[in-house]
């Protein structure tokens, strides 16, 4: 009986030659759960702006499997303790971490399946897969929940300098073109070390540090938070809100059965733990079913919906107003009114999913989340805010919030 080779080498533009370090991993890979990644875009909306960002979560997850392996080596190689079997989790943990994405990613994740979190459903998916590989998983989900002895190991996979991100930067400016996400991963790697069992930088590695917190900041305005991808986002949310009203009330005649059973049912965490039916669904759903009811809804019966689902596939976006403070509720009204009359639409609700206000927000490092520790010579440790003499924490870590407004550009004025 001729066995299958699982020693593979990938070619990856971002890396270059990335090795798989464990035949579980192999298998983990080769599974339907990662497999499904292939079929969901990264960014989102972001190709509406820049065309070349058609990279998947599958290609994003290989690439942190590939960082991780760094991480690890360096660690060790400064005395750190990190077993084969620690070794391994921590690589599965990495490749799981994004298996709860939905299609576009984070855009369907407040309609699609309301609440619920992907980084619950990818514990789901975890646990699952935990079964299926006969509890070989359980070391890299204690990891994943930060419940396993040494946390250091979770802050690789979740923190502010996890792989996650050191991955998604450079990734993300590759296939966009947008230089200013370039971060040096290999050196920030390299300058790695574990104080007090948490994850720290030695101190020659600051301006590395600075230069990946600018870097994600740029990122955030210039790609993550564009203004053409952020109202096309936005559009097919509404899409979807408008499809479930229609679906609810009996008017909505064709969907895909996966799409429709998410549109009828208000599917909450404790459903997907209930019911196993719910996560196979889950399971089943990628970029290619949102492709594909677009185009069907598109020839549909119902204005909004048809005039949404046109709008997005054919790149005929809403026009996008962005302020620090909030929009004037009159020219909000009024502009409702126009579009009502305009279009002949029933009322003032269905002007609503053309006209609407909302927000948006972002901060580059958050002092209260798990932070980045700066070890010096001395054995001390500072926060990277008190470390740098460059970086300004009233900036750094202030939330900048900008309100927007959304309308068809046919009522401009």
């Amino acid at each position: 009986m001729r066995t299958t080779n699982k020693k593979k080498i990938i070619n990856d533009p971002v890396h270059g030659f990335i090795s798989i370090p464990t035949e579980l991993l192999y298998d983990l890979m080769e599974h339907p759960y990662l497999q499904r990644l292939r079929w969901i875009k990264q960014l989102g909306m972001t190709p509406l702006v820049y065309p070349g960002a058609t990279h998947t979560r599958f290609q994003h997850t290989i690439g942190c499997m590939h960082l991780m392996s760094a991480a690890v080596e360096t660690l060790r190689q400064k005395g750190h303790e990190i077993t084969d079997e620690e070794s391994e989790a921590v690589h599965a943990a990495i490749l799981m971490h994004d298996l709860g994405h939905g299609p576009f990613s984070h855009v369907l994740e407040s309609t699609l399946v309301q609440g619920v979190h992907h980084e619950e459903i990818s514990l789901l998916f975890m646990e699952r897969l935990n079964d299926d590989f006969g509890g070989r998983l359980s070391m890299a989900i204690d990891i994943f929940t930060n419940r396993y002895k040494k946390h250091f190991l979770h802050q690789l996979v979740s923190s502010q300098l996890d792989m996650d991100r050191l991955d998604y930067l450079r990734r993300d400016s590759f296939y966009t073109g947008v230089s200013e996400g370039v971060v040096s991963s290999d050196r920030i790697i390299k300058m790695l070390q574990v104080h007090d069992d948490q994850l720290a930088v030695e101190a020659k590695g600051i301006y590395s540090i600075e230069k990946f917190l600018i870097a994600r900041r740029l990122m955030y305005w210039q790609v993550y938070l564009h203004k053409t991808a952020l109202v096309a986002e936005k559009m097919l949310t509404n899409i979807f809100r408008r499809a479930r009203e229609l679906a609810n009330s009996g008017n909505l005649s064709e969907t895909l059965p996966n799409i429709a059973f998410f549109l009828t049912n208000k599917v909450s965490i404790e459903d997907f733990r209930r019911d196993d039916e719910v996560l196979t669904r889950f399971a089943m759903l990628d970029d290619s079913d949102i492709m594909t009811v677009l185009k069907t809804w598109a020839q549909c019966g119902d204005k909004v919906l048809s005039s949404l689902s046109r709008g997005l596939l054919n790149r005929n976006l809403l026009a996008i107003e962005i302020q620090d403070n909030p929009f004037d509720a009159s020219r909000v009204s009024e502009l409702k009114m126009r579009l009502q009359k305009e279009m002949y639409l029933s009322d003032i609700h269905e002007a609503g999913y053309f006209v609407f206000t909302g927000a948006i927000s972002n901060n580059a490092y958050s002092i209260l989340d798990d932070k980045i520790n700066i070890l010096y010579r001395e054995g001390f440790v500072k926060d990277i805010s008190d470390a740098s003499d460059v970086l300004d924490l009233t900036v750094l870590g202030k939330t900048v919030k900008k309100e927007i407004l959304c309308y068809p550009k046919a009522i401009r004025g």
